[in-house]
């Protein structure tokens, strides 16, 4: 059965950091590649962040050199630094496998940043 429990998100002033964290069912963590998407409103879910099982990663343009991802397969987690924020970063986040994500996702966690 799929569970990814997305947590960590918050308010924030621009320019602030939060660290994102999902915790993932086993079997979906081991085997696959795992990415973070976001969901701002009124916009489509977009991939901003992914690393495979050997832990290489690759990252959208709006967030290179903002956002660092990060895994541990010892807690079936996958985590996302992200730093000097941005308004437009203001979203739903969530973690789901990369690529072809399942058709479930978890709650996702809302991160605002504020101008």
């Amino acid at each position: 059965q799929v569970q990814l429990v997305e947590s960590g998100g918050g308010l924030v002033q621009a320019g602030g950091s939060l660290r994102l964290s999902c915790v993932a069912s086993g079997s979906i963590f081991s085997m696959n590649a795992m990415g973070w998407y976001r969901q701002a409103p009124g916009k489509q879910r977009e991939l901003v962040a992914a690393i495979t099982s050997r832990r290489s990663t690759d990252y959208a343009d709006a967030v290179k050199g903002r956002f660092t991802i990060s895994r541990d397969i010892a807690k079936s987690a996958v985590y996302l630094q992200m730093n000097s924020l941005k308004p437009e970063d203001t979203a739903v986040y969530y973690c789901n496998r990369h690529p072809n994500p399942y058709d479930y996702w978890g709650q996702g966690t809302q991160v605002t940043v504020s101008s």
